[in-house]
């Protein structure tokens, strides 16, 4: 018999315990869905490492603008952990979108930035991204291991 009385107090802890960490997931990650944020990151250009612009290209860092309003970028920088830096020029990034800052070299539009490297910056084996605010200020980071080749930070 205590079997029988304990099992449903049990299963009504168990529910209630799912239900609090359920209601409490979207307010932590809601802390950084507001406003600029890292989003996918293409570390290992896919295919051999050749060093061409096309595969240089193909390593990337996508920056959103999750906020209401539209973000100016000119002086967030983007770094990894060497200390490799991309100072944004003039751009503003409208509400909902996102700009994908490429390693190689090509023409800077509203959507696909250039670092103009003729060399990878982000390391397959393990690396972190910092976005920084023009004042210096830490504004978002993502650090992956060796893995894929893609990180999805948000």
């Amino acid at each position: 018999m205590r079997i029988r009385t304990t099992a449903p107090l049990a299963l009504a802890a168990a529910t209630a315990l799912a239900c609090s960490l359920l209601a409490t997931a979207p307010a932590s990650a809601a802390s950084h869905q507001g406003g600029l944020h890292l989003g996918k990151i293409q570390y290992d250009s896919p295919g051999k490492d050749t060093r061409t612009n096309t595969s240089l290209n193909a390593e990337y860092v996508d920056i959103h603008n999750n906020g209401k309003s539209k973000l100016q970028l000119k002086g967030y920088k983007l770094k990894d952990n060497t200390g490799y830096t991309y100072t944004f020029g003039t751009l503003g990034l409208a509400a909902g979108k996102t700009v994908r800052v490429h390693t190689g070299k090509g023409k800077n539009t509203s959507t696909h930035v250039y670092w103009n490297r003729g060399s990878y910056v982000w390391n397959n084996t393990g690396d972190k991204a910092r976005l920084y605010k023009p004042t210096g200020t830490l504004r978002d980071s993502c650090s992956w291991t060796k893995g894929n080749g893609v990180k999805v930070c948000h």
